[in-house]
């Protein structure tokens, strides 16, 4: 595809062999464990050496200042940023007073291993102390997808050659010391100890750890325990103080001989819960974790994973990277977001500190599309934190001058923390696309209790905003005018055709909603005249289209500014919005990332084909990708428009953004939002699956490069398997009842425990297309030895 990574190809696995300590930091995001609620970074188990320490508790965070030169109205005062709380990952070993450490003495072996089917990360070393001693150390990590408070670690050491004095020291740690911040707004505010130590103690076999934030008053806890196999004369004890829980176990081994220490750990936090209440809390989760003992933690883990992958698995034929990188990304969206149980789910899940540990319409856009088709009950825990968040959502509204629900660009417990209004407050379209979010996931359910409970108050607050934030012009059209769309390289834009689109979707979605449910209607105070309302400004709503080019244009009069300079911007110029002022860019033809072209995927009936392909054609000139979540919607409409080389070159490129550290920033994280697009680039790109107003639709194709792709989604009730191979797809249901769907625009119905085969038409003949200079799809550029 690209050739060879730093990892070995496996279709079920990433797997490390050997240990390259400058790709550590990048290394340590890609191989988290994590299951919504906790997030452990992959260091190594002695701690050190390490890129980026890092363990997260989904939405502990703490405020920090956001310094103005000239503040203005309606700007927020405080940001948030996700906090790296009590390490509880780390075993330090001695051997005859030598601590193990891969930079001294001799590293004979080394290799980890992250096991998509037993959700573990197992490590393997064998090393030479500076004494020529010889020890075989593995661990195991885990962090429960079943008891969601719990992560575990089998950790033995084997003798080799001579007798050892061992010491092993495991602990758990706060306030660890972080590597200082780069100069790069995508990079995170480093917070420097932020933990205030409130209790400590500790039994013969563990402690616990309980402190504080200063600014969000919010407390956490962390408590460990162990069980220590080893041979005769093996002493355990353990001692506490603020910081540090440490427990020390020392023993004599001969020659073949091993230790084995099993370590439980349990986490949890609250803004409510007193001290007492919140340290029995983790106390009875290490108890019940203890009692299920690290084999049944373990076949808990695989059960659950394997019921994820009878649903959700993706399977390609003639491209093991891709079919690596793609269950890579649905292993690490289910992580990110499984267990957040009223909680966001980040842009970096919880693998790394990036972008502050911020949540932004990246969610709800890339990543709940794939939730909602594999793991619904995640989608809709996701949706019920934006509503737990709503009155804050209103009380930004108000002070913006609006009517409804303004909900932030970017937070972490629901207050707006974006510093730079024009991308930030001006974005008003992730309102839309948290109801575009409801709306998909209604469909993909037919969840009737989470329409009434949630789906319709977010809906009808969303679409209060936009009745509020437009008006109809003379001329009878309802306008969004001074909007930021998904381009933040075009801001403060009028009529957006993005927001626009997605804004009357979710007019006609809360007038459909309300009218289903009107006694719920009632009860938020929606009456006939204001759903009419609705109606008008939806049927009204203004598309901005430049008739002399024959395309939509991104906004209105965007297609009559000048070109960016593409031809005289080198390489190392990029990303722009490092290298050269905004007003430049805004002020140009370039697209940071696929503005008309997502509004094309999401909104599909809004279009021709004829306008889908010269709308393509005519935006692919002009993005330069300098985001992570581009690369899969271009993959889906390359599809679409039947350039399918180009949407595999682009599928590839979103499938080793992390794999490769294309960006070079995965230090700092995943990119969870494009690992989502692994699965679209699939599904709704090979798959051309669409929810359209007359079903469920498919158009599936191939790229020559694939020779059969499959693979599952949840629809309604039932689990329904698509095999594309070339020329015919078969479609078949493993669970429920019979169903209807559209196949290249023809109604088909699929049996109950039964599949249906249907041809698959020829795709038209289309004319290459060209991006601009230096910025074709990276995975072309890698091969042919530009980059």
């Amino acid at each position: 595809m690209i050739g060879s990574g730093p990892f070995d190809v496996d279709p079920w696995s990433i797997r490390e062999t050997g240990l390259d300590l400058d790709r550590l930091p990048a290394s340590e995001s890609v191989f988290t464990l994590a299951n919504g609620h906790i997030g452990l970074r992959g260091n190594l188990d002695e701690g050190d050496p390490h890129g980026l320490p890092g363990t997260y508790l989904n939405s502990f965070c703490e405020t920090r200042p956001l310094p103005y030169a000239e503040a203005g109205y309606g700007y927020p005062e405080t940001g948030q940023a996700i906090v790296n709380v009590t390490n509880g990952k780390l075993i330090r070993l001695l051997v005859d007073d030598e601590p193990l450490d891969v930079r001294y003495g001799q590293v004979r072996s080394h290799e980890r291993v992250l096991d998509f089917r037993d959700g573990t990360l197992t490590r393997r070393l064998e090393w030479v102390s500076p004494a020529g001693k010889v020890v075989r150390v593995e661990s195991e990590r885990l962090v429960s997808l079943v008891q969601r408070s719990i992560a575990a670690i089998s950790y033995t050491v084997t003798a080799v050659g001579q007798p050892v004095q061992l010491v092993v020291q495991s602990e758990i740690f706060a306030n660890e010391e972080l590597p200082a911040s780069e100069r790069d707004p995508r990079i995170e505010e480093a917070l420097p100890r932020p933990l205030h130590p409130e209790v400590h103690n500790n039994d013969t076999t563990g402690a616990t750890l309980l402190h504080s934030l200063r600014g969000t008053g919010l407390r956490m806890a962390a408590t460990t325990d162990h069980q220590v196999s080893g041979p005769a004369g093996t002493e355990t004890h353990s001692s506490s103080s603020e910081n540090i829980g440490r427990t020390t176990v020392i023993c004599r081994l001969a020659p073949g001989r091993t230790l084995r220490i099993v370590k439980f750990l349990a986490y949890g936090w609250s803004s409510q819960r007193s001290l007492p209440a919140l340290n029995d809390q983790v106390r009875a989760a290490l108890t019940a974790a203890k009692y299920t003992g690290w084999d049944g933690l373990k076949d808990e883990q695989r059960e659950y994973l394997d019921r994820f992958w009878d649903s959700a698995d993706v399977e390609i034929e003639g491209d093991g990277q891709l079919q690596q990188a793609v269950r890579f990304g649905l292993f690490h969206v289910l992580q990110a977001g499984a267990r957040a149980e009223g909680r966001a789910i980040p842009a970096k899940g919880l693998t790394g500190p990036g972008y502050d540990g911020h949540t932004f319409w990246d969610t709800e856009t890339f990543v709940l599309p794939m939730l909602s088709h594999t793991v619904p009950d995640a989608a809709a825990h996701a949706l019920k934190w934006r509503q737990s968040t709503l009155p804050l959502a209103v009380e930004r509204a108000e002070t913006l001058g609006f009517n409804g629900a303004a909900f932030p660009w970017r937070t972490i417990r629901g207050q707006e923390c974006s510093g730079y209004w024009p991308a930030g407050t001006a974005a008003l379209h992730v309102n839309a696309d948290i109801a575009d979010a409801v709306l998909r996931h209604v469909s993909a359910t037919n969840d009737d209790e989470f329409e009434q409970t949630t789906g319709v108050e977010l809906l009808t607050a969303t679409a209060r905003l936009w009745r509020s934030v437009g008006h109809h012009d003379p001329a009878g059209g309802f306008r969004i005018d001074g909007v930021t769309g998904p381009d933040e390289y075009s801001a403060i834009a009028d009529n957006n055709l993005f927001t626009n689109l997605m804004a009357q979707r979710n007019l006609r979605g809360a007038a459909a909603a309300c009218r289903r449910h009107p006694d719920v209607a009632r009860g938020l105070g929606v009456d006939d005249e204001e759903i009419a309302g609705w109606d008008d400004a939806a049927a009204a709503m203004v598309l901005p289209y430049d008739e002399k080019r024959g395309v939509h244009a991104q906004a209105e009069n965007f297609t009559s500014h000048a070109m960016w300079d593409f031809a005289g911007t080198p390489a190392d110029k990029y990303p722009l919005l490092l290298h050269f002022p905004y007003l430049d860019l805004y002020r140009k033809q370039v697209v940071k990332q696929a503005d008309l072209v997502l509004a094309m995927q999401l909104c599909p009936e809004a279009f021709t084909p004829e306008q889908k392909q010269r709308n393509f054609a005519y935006y692919e000139q002009i993005t330069v990708r300098d985001s992570s979540l581009s690369a899969a919607t271009q993959a889906v409409m390359a599809a679409e428009t039947g350039h399918l080389q180009l949407a595999y070159e682009y599928l590839c490129e979103t499938g080793m953004l992390d794999l490769h550290d294309l960006a070079g920033n995965t230090s700092h994280g995943l990119h969870i939002a494009a690992l989502a697009g692994v699965w679209s680039g699939v599904v709704a790109g090979f798959g051309g699956m669409r929810h359209l107003e007359a079903g469920l639709a498919f158009s599936p194709r191939l790229p020559h490069e694939l020779s059969r792709i499959t693979f599952s989604i949840r629809w309604r009730g039932r689990r329904l398997r698509v095999e594309i191979a070339s020329g015919k797809v078969w479609y078949s249901l493993a669970e429920g009842a019979e169903m209807e769907l559209i196949h290249h625009g023809e109604r088909l119905t699929v049996p109950a425990n039964s599949a249906v085969m249907a041809l698959i038409p020829p795709a038209e003949p289309v004319e290459p297309l060209r991006q601009p200079p230096g910025r074709e799809p990276l995975v072309r550029r890698l091969r042919e030895g530009r980059d």
